[in-house]
């Protein structure tokens, strides 16, 4: 006989994993809007980040900015949810206004 794990989660309370923003956008990410609008802040973010890195490799941006450049690398394919910390190390190591407010689109 099977004793049940306690430490299992039943099957209504399981985490489901949520879309990508890319996932959320047509193709190709991120040159078209999508019709999602926390995916479509998110969009704009990395196209916003995308031209500040301009001729920089992401690698020495990353460094730069004290984040991960793998992270930073799957933040711009759209595979990943930007964070608070990440936002903010990024806007102040380039010196750039990256979020927009949902007022200024």
């Amino acid at each position: 006989q099977r004793q049940e794990d306690s430490t299992r989660y039943p099957d209504a309370m399981t985490r489901r994993p949520r879309a990508t923003p890319a996932e959320l956008a047509p193709e190709p990410w991120p040159d078209l809007p999508s019709d999602d609008a926390v995916a479509e802040a998110v969009r704009q973010f990395v196209v916003r980040l995308r031209a500040e890195i301009g001729e920089r490799s992401v690698r020495s941006v990353a460094a730069m900015a004290g984040v991960d450049q793998n992270a930073l690398r799957r933040l711009l394919l759209g595979m990943t949810w930007p964070d608070l910390a990440t936002l903010a190390r990024l806007e102040l190591a380039l010196k750039a206004d990256l979020w927009a407010r949902p007022d200024d689109r």
